[in-house]
């Protein structure tokens, strides 16, 4: 049976299943959330003590819950800034309890404006619980980014990778922050073997806020996407360690006795060799990738505190290739290609960060805060690899007793890569930001200065002969295929900000907000000063049926860094603009219930329109843009999330998009083509279940469909970027069990300081479908080109062993 057909059988025999699970014994408990001021609050966390069964409040704070029946059970209910409140009950099988919650402000966690539940509500910001990072099953144990992948609008070909795109945006069209400051990945990765840990340690996470375009002005300039972490400020003494074949991590957290200082940090270790023995390229793998982050925040009283965020990585990719053979092509026409290696590739990432903030609220209406922040990296990529290869033609009949052997020779051939690059550079950034809120306005702004040193050296070529001739031919000289040797350096400066404010509409019925803001940005080395006006408007209409809607938009313009300076040869390139985008973004929100368990449907229609786009090619992770060329383009798509209880008491979620993104160069006579993020249908789904009778036993999957991305050529001119890879199908599992819980009981003294002990089984890409990243081009004897695919992972196994304490 076909990969894609079994992937869609048991998927649908999922959605099936769900009717039965619905018929557990259980009983209901439902009821409402609000503050000390009697307004709801929306997104409070309704959970089971001790078990893996929850829910959250809707934008009227109400909630509704399938418990187990027969049983005396805690009910946990919580809310970043508030009070933390525990209630016993226990219901008959069947039963409806309603109970109704008031919460108190804990003025220990408050370092931000307070905002009301009607006002927090604004923007479309997406709000992650971040526990479901100890449950997705993943390659490259990002946690966050794993999550993030799986929402609408998101889609990732590389599970080695971390990096997405977001409605058709590249990976460096993403805002990252933590703690308000911007977080900047290596720039020289050309391959997810080479990527180390994402930045965002998921063990020191409390918020996770994410948005997929049409975000608000107090977000900075680039036109994708948005990810809004806050890291952890401990009450309490916590911590927890994991360990897997994939690697491991260790973090805790404390606060003094005092309660005026509160730290958090944790170590990471990360080696994927035991994935990249999978890949069809056979050699000695040695990646290692180390990571440590710390987060202190001192009070000097309840207005003022200092906090610390650092972080220090070391990645090392060591790789000796000695063979690759790849089997590609169809049932009519099969091929095979075998290399053989001389060479090696080393590589090192070093990068650190370190950033300060002064935070100071008199009181809960006012905060004004100060960041002083430091980037630093250091990359190197040295390799010397000699391929010699032979392209053959498979025996297609069945009957043959050669069948899969080889019966003509196509083609042979060799190259030689070579490269010594370095990279060194520098970010420093010093801003204002600050918020005041009333009784009907949220007013943000901000003031920053950042300062930016790069020094950028490469010395790249590659050699390709063909049956005894270099290409390309020449009869006088021997050429080199590709070449590319700069030496750049850049210091230049940057002035940005934003004001906004966000103003609550009184009307009739429901609730109406209205949210403008401009973002300003000057940057010396272009002379371009940028204006950006966006807005946001969100409807709750006082209907019977819970919808929600909203209109955002507005002008996203994203000046260069470095990268999109640079032409194909590494030439830089003055006069490349900012690209710009006008984006306008159409939602609404269904609240329903099925089963008698909430659910939420969300829908998206956006369109977004470029202007003095920097067109670019992508392989494997590494993006070249074209830095002499500007283009014109667009993206329109829909994007569909439902999400809620299919499984009493655990969240699930579906995604759907659809999308088309094409883009004009100017002057080359080819008019529109595909852009290469023109992924026309992503399908996603995060699923959990757990064994009726003991949630001790779960059960976690991840599935996804891509569909064909364009490529092209090495070396080729962009129009020639239409060739479609075959769609990306991946299904990922894994299966837990609770060892230790808090009511377990013994006897040893340092089991009892364990709170949690799971295991974990996880089965990676349990179809075993061999998905392609990108190509390697070889030549036939008549000079025809053959793209042999680059194979992503097999089907693979990973134990985790993870604790908490």
């Amino acid at each position: 049976m076909e990969p894609g057909k079994l992937l869609l059988i048991l998927l649908t025999s999922l959605l099936f299943s769900l009717q039965s699970i619905a018929q557990r014994s259980n009983a209901t408990v439902f009821g409402s959330i609000s503050g000390e001021d009697g307004q709801p609050i929306e997104l409070a966390n309704v959970a089971i003590k001790n078990l893996p069964i929850g829910t959250v409040t809707d934008r009227q704070g109400k909630y509704l819950l399938r418990v187990p029946a027969n049983q005396e059970i805690i009910l946990v209910f919580s809310y970043t800034g508030y009070h933390t409140q525990e209630k016993s009950i226990r219901i008959d099988r069947e039963d409806r309890l309603e109970l109704h919650v008031q919460m108190a402000i804990n003025t220990e966690k408050i370092d931000e404006v307070q905002v009301s539940g009607r006002q927090g509500r604004n923007g479309n910001m997406n709000r992650i619980d971040p526990n479901f990072t100890n449950n997705m099953p993943d390659a490259t144990g990002s946690g966050v980014e794993a999550l993030i992948k799986t929402l609408p609008g998101v889609s990732s070909n590389n599970e080695l990778s971390s990096q997405y795109s977001v409605r058709g945006g590249n990976f460096d069209e993403n805002l990252v922050y933590v703690n308000d400051i911007e977080i900047y990945r290596p720039f020289l990765v050309r391959s997810g073997q080479q990527e180390g840990l994402s930045f965002i340690n998921s063990d020191m996470v409390s918020t996770i806020e994410f948005s997929a375009g049409g975000f608000d002005a107090k977000y900075g300039d680039k036109m994708a996407s948005v990810l809004d972490i806050k890291y952890r400020k401990p009450t309490e003494f916590n911590g927890s360690a994991s360990i897997s074949l994939l690697g491991g991590s260790l973090h805790v957290e404390d606060l003094s006795k005092n309660k005026k200082l509160s730290y958090t940090g944790g170590v990471r270790y990360k080696t994927n060799r035991y994935l990249l023995g999978s890949l069809d390229e056979q050699g000695e793998y040695d990646p290692n990738f180390i990571d440590i982050q710390t987060y202190m925040t001192y009070h000097f009283s309840d207005r003022f505190d200092l906090s610390f965020l650092g972080n220090m990585a070391r990645d090392n990719y060591h790789f000796v290739p000695e063979t690759r053979e790849t089997t590609f092509g169809t049932f009519q026409t099969a091929y095979n290609t075998r290399i053989y290696f001389e060479g090696q590739e080393k590589d090192q990432f070093a990068t650190s960060l370190g950033a300060l903030s002064a935070n100071y609220h008199p009181n809960n209406q006012l905060n004004l805060k100060l960041i002083a922040s430091a980037f630093q990296t250091r990359e190197e990529v040295n390799y010397d690899i000699l391929g010699d290869y032979y392209l053959n033609e498979l025996e297609r009949d069945l009957a043959s007793e050669s069948h899969g052997d080889s019966v003509l020779n196509l083609g042979v051939g060799s190259f030689l890569n070579h490269a010594r690059n370095k990279l060194a550079a520098s970010v420093f950034s010093f801003s204002h930001k600050g918020a005041y809120n009333s009784d009907s306005h949220l007013l943000n702004w901000e003031i920053k200065f950042q300062i930016e040193d790069i020094d950028d050296r490469m010395n790249e070529w590659e050699m390709r002969d063909s049956t005894g001739y270099s290409l390309p031919y020449s009869a006088q000289e021997v050429k080199l295929f590709r070449v590319v040797n700069t030496n750049n350096q850049m210091r230049t400066s940057r002035f940005s900000g934003h004001v906004q404010d966000t103003y609550s509409v009184a009307i009739g019925k429901g609730e109406l907000y209205l949210t403008g803001g401009l973002r300003f940005h000057y940057w010396d080395f272009t002379e371009e000063f940028l204006l950006s006006p966006r807005f946001a408007i969100n409807y709750y209409p006082d209907w019977e049926s819970d919808f929600a809607f909203r209109l955002s938009g507005g002008s996203y313009q994203q000046p260069a860094f470095f990268k999109e300076l640079k032409d194909r040869d590494g030439a830089i390139n003055p006069n490349v603009k900012a690209q710009k985008s006008t984006q306008f973004v159409l939602g609404s929100d269904y609240l329903f219930q099925a089963w008698d368990r909430p659910f939420k449907l969300t829908s998206e229609l956006y369109y977004k329109n470029f202007s003095h786009l920097v067109p670019y090619q992508v392989d494997n992770v590494q993006i070249r843009y074209l830095g002499d060329q500007e283009a014109t383009g667009y993206a329109a798509g829909l994007d569909f999330k439902v999400n809620g209880e299919f499984v009493s008491g655990v969240q699930s979620w579906a995604s759907l998009s659809l999308l088309q993104t094409k883009e004009n160069i100017l002057g080359d006579g080819h008019g529109w083509i595909p852009r290469p993020t023109d992924q026309t249908l992503n399908l996603s789904l995060f699923f959990q279940d757990y064994f009726p009778g003991n949630p001790s036993y779960k059960m976690h999957l991840a599935a996804f469909f891509g569909s064909r991305l364009p490529t092209g050529p090495p070396n080729g001119e962009r129009f020639q970027d239409t060739f479609r890879m075959p769609p990306y199908r991946r299904l990922d599992i894994g299966f837990s069990k609770v060892l230790i819980g808090p009511e377990s009981q013994t006897n040893s003294k340092l089991l009892k300081q364990v709170k949690d002990l799971w295991l974990s089984l996880e089965v990676l890409n349990l179809l075993g479908i061999n998905n392609t990243v990108s190509y390697f081009w070889v030549s036939s004897h008549s000079g025809d080109m053959f793209a042999v695919p680059n194979y992503l992972t097999s089907r693979k196994l990973n134990l985790k062993l993870t604790v908490k304490f």
